[in-house]
Order: structure tokens, then sequence, then C-alpha cells
């Protein structure tokens, strides 16, 4: 069985677990209690060391994942957003104000979100729709893959996926571009759309009525037990490095798009050799609108599928959905779930076990529970470059030897993940010099329900799936309209950029 355990936590405290600015910002704040104390001012010293002891316990201790200091922020910039009507959004379509049906209205971290159609590309010379977005300051592009999944698979097939998607990573870093890749998973009800339309064109016009009840009773049933599943990956390049390299091209957004073709040739030979999709195909506009429109409201597909088959017949059906329609009507940021129209989600980050991860042992999370039900998966790979993941290790090698000098200077007895710690961060450089990329992978887990469904009930069950799977939930309270974005949206939105936060 293939197991991911190489990690180690991204900053590692080399004072007794405190980082340099928390040990720098408590060592300023004590001189005025060593000052007090040396003009004997007793009371004063008093006051200033409560006040110093309330300021560690905003800096160091942390609560649900993030220091009290920091819940004190994010309150803030939410109750700020929230009085000045920043977190609730209303589509132009919905209040008749649209101005043009190719123009993006999207809520929230999508908001800055363009989509170009690409120069024509391939056999069927079809534009693959080019995604830029001016928040981030970021271009990417998204493929629809087919996996056959490792639920079936040995041993030794999980490890040849665990190693074709390290060679992926590895190669993304040595293109100098791409900075992330972004592997989305949506699970939801299966709509039996093509089901039932093939069931009307084919059914016969005097079949006899118990075979016809028994055929829409057994439609009815596998609707009902069955699940649709759609995996999209999308690889982000940040507009500072492809404006350089898209020179040789010209200049404009033609340019850039055609550096992107040569990545997702690149990158696409990786996902049918090593990473085994059997097939990747590059989203052209209309196609992403759908995945981004059945991405806020999951029951758009049944109709979208009926207006294709209908458009083969008449051409005045309009079978695509337009850009300016394909966000959700009203969406409404709240601090414990994310609402956007007739649909409520929680989101939650899935922390990693010590023990490490099997391939595959994600599988739970995307299992839906109840009827109605959707989940969505994102696990994502910010990619460093060599100079920075070197400089990282460095500075992770020497943060882990200080920690452990410290200790033992004071007497302190290491405990076993600490050198489990300091084992991995030495290994970190036998590894980057034998040439492997260092990444800093996340993933983040959506569970959407219609309403009025009891969508805290939802949450709790979500977070059961996580733990089921080996992994600890972590709820992005003041920030499900994040995690929704990230983890279920296809455009190339990540929780490692500095602008999302």
């Amino acid at each position: 069985m293939a197991v991911y355990s190489d990690y180690s936590r991204d900053r590692i405290g080399w004072f007794f677990g405190l980082t340099g600015p928390q040990l720098a910002g408590l060592g300023g704040a004590a001189l005025p209690v060593f000052i007090a104390v040396n003009r004997q001012q007793w009371s004063l010293a008093g006051s200033l060391i409560l006040a110093w002891a309330a300021l560690l316990v905003l800096v160091t201790v942390p609560i649900r994942g993030r220091s009290l200091t920091g819940w004190l922020v994010a309150w803030s910039v939410f109750t700020l957003a929230r009085v000045a009507g920043w977190s609730r959004f209303q589509s132009r379509a919905s209040v008749g104000k649209t101005r043009e049906l190719a123009e993006v209205d999207l809520p929230g971290v999508l908001s800055g979100v363009v989509i170009h159609d690409g120069p024509p590309s391939g056999p069927s010379q079809a534009r693959v729709a080019i995604i830029q977005d001016h928040a981030a300051h970021t271009w990417a592009v998204t493929a629809a893959i087919t996996h056959p999944g490792v639920g079936m698979a040995d041993g030794n097939q999980r490890a040849g996926y665990g190693t074709g998607l390290a060679d992926l990573l590895d190669g993304c870093v040595r293109t100098e571009l791409i900075d992330e890749v972004l592997f989305i998973v949506r699970t939801v009800p299966d709509d039996a759309a093509e089901r039932l339309l093939w069931s009307q064109r084919h059914r016969r016009p005097h079949a006899p009525p118990l075979a016809v009840a028994i055929s829409d009773q057994l439609t009815a049933g596998l609707a009902a037990a069955s699940v649709r599943t759609e995996a999209f990956v999308t690889i982000v390049v940040p507009e500072a490095r492809l404006s350089r390299e898209a020179r040789e091209f010209g200049r404009g957004i033609d340019a850039r798009a055609r550096v992107l073709l040569q990545l997702m040739g690149e990158v696409e030979a990786q996902l049918r050799s090593g990473f085994g999709a059997t097939a990747v195909a590059w989203l052209t506009s209309p196609e992403l609108a759908l995945a981004v429109r059945t991405g806020f409201a999951s029951t758009e597909r049944a109709g979208v599928i009926e207006a294709r088959v209908a458009s083969a017949t008449d051409p005045g059906v309009e079978a695509s959905i337009p850009w300016a329609q394909a966000g959700p009507g009203i969406a409404q940021a709240s601090g414990r779930h994310y609402s956007h129209d007739a649909w409520l989600s929680i989101s939650a980050t899935l922390k990693l076990p010590d023990r490490g991860a099997a391939l595959g042992a994600l599988a739970p999370v995307l299992v839906p529970t109840e009827p109605g039900e959707r989940r969505s998966l994102l696990v994502a790979f910010p990619l460093l470059a060599h100079q920075s993941a070197d400089r990282q290790t460095a500075n992770a090698e020497w943060a882990a030897d200080m920690a452990d000098a410290v200790r033992a200077k004071a007497g302190i007895r290491s405990r076993a993940r600490q050198r489990a710690e300091q084992a991995k961060a030495h290994g970190l450089d036998d590894k980057l010099a034998q040439g492997n990329a260092l990444v800093r992978p996340y993933a983040v887990a959506t569970v959407t329900v219609p309403r009025p469904s009891a969508i805290n009930e939802a949450g709790r069950r979500l977070d059961a799936s996580i733990r089921r799977a080996g992994f600890a939930p972590l709820r992005l309270d003041l920030a499900h309209d994040l995690g929704f974005a990230v983890s279920t949206i296809p455009l190339g939105a990540s929780l490692a950029r500095k602008a999302y936060r």
C-alpha cells in the first residue's frame, strides 16, 4: 500500500515552539517589565506582567487552528464586511441589469475572474478557456479528467499512481512557470438525465404497462442509489512568470495563451502516462461555464442536458449557459456556513495524520450520506521554486537544530514527535539534492445540501467522514465562502494566495 508520510510542519518554532517573530514580539513586550522592576515600581511591574501574560495568550495559544489574535482580526474583518454589505452578493442578471452575457458575474474571491477564448488547438480546433484572475494576478486553465480510481487497484498500481503524481509535480516545477496544481472532485446524486432521455427515445408506444412500470421503478431506484463523479485539474501560472515567457510569442492575451497551450501539452502527457488518467479534456468557455453553474447548483445539469438534446433538432434552443448567469442569483457569507441560492455549504480543511496517509484514503470524504447531499474535495499542491525550496529547507534545518539545542541546554528531553520532525527536516535536504520538488499540499472538503436541510447536521456528517478517513477536520469558520470557492469551483482560486486572505 502506498503511504505518504514524508511531510513536516510548514514552520518549526526553534524556541519552545515559538517562531522568530513571536519571540521578538514577546521579548519586546517584556522590556517594560524589567524597566519597572529596575526602578522598583512594583505595582506598575505587576500590571505589566499581567498585560504581558495576556499578550502571551493572544500570541501563542491556538484555538481551533488559529491564535486568539488571528480570530480577533478575522472576526473584525468579517463583521466590517457584514456591516458594509460586502459579504452579500446579488447577481446583475437577477435584477435585470446584465450588460453582456459573456461578462463573468461571480461572488467573493471569484469576482476578479475574466474568461478569454484561447487560440484554436487540436484536431477539433477548439478554443480552450483561459482564466485570468485580476485579484490574484494569475492565469489558469482547467481540464475535466477521467480516472479509473484506486478502489480496485492493488498495491503496485497505487504505488504507480503515487509515483506518477510525484513525476507530474516534479515536471511542473521544472517548467519554472506553474505555481500550483489543483485537483477538484465532486460527487453529486445522479440526476439520471441521460437515462431518462434514452428511455424516452427508445420506449415503444405499445409497450406492455407492466414492463413500463418495472422500467420506471428501476430508473427511480437506480437514480436514488447512484452518484455521479466529476474530476477537474487546474494549473495556475502567476502573471509575473507568464509575462516574461510570453514575450517570445508577442504580447497580450494571445501570447500568454500560446504559452499555456504548451504547458497543457506537458501536463496532459503526465496525466495520461504515470498518473493513469484515461481521458483529459481541456474545457472551453461554455464547458467551463457549465462546470461553474453546476458547482453552485448541481440540479441545473439535467436542464442543460435536455436543452442539448433539443438543440440537435431545434436550432433555436440555447444549450449553453452564459457567464452572466453561471453564478448564483444571491449569495451570503455567514460565520458558520455559506448560502448560495437554494443551497447551503460548509467547508473544512483536513489535517494530515502523523502516521501518514494512504493513497485513496480520502474516498470516504466524497461519499454523500443523505439524499440530495453533494460532496466536493480539493487537493492542492502549491509548488515552490528550487531556490525558495532550498532556502526554506535550510531555515527548517536551522530551526530544528536550534530547538534541539535549546531543549538540551534547558535539560528538557525531546519528545518522539519532535525527534521525528527534526529527522524529516534533515531528510528534505537530501531529497532536494536528488532533484525532487518541494510542495505544500493541503485539502479542503465541502458539503452542500438544499434548503431547508439542517446544515449543521450536514457539517457534522462531513466531519465524521473526514475522521473516518483518518484525518482531523478543521472548520473554516468565517471563511466558508472562500472554502466553497476553492473546493467546488474549478477556476484556480486557492487558499495559498495572499490576495484571498
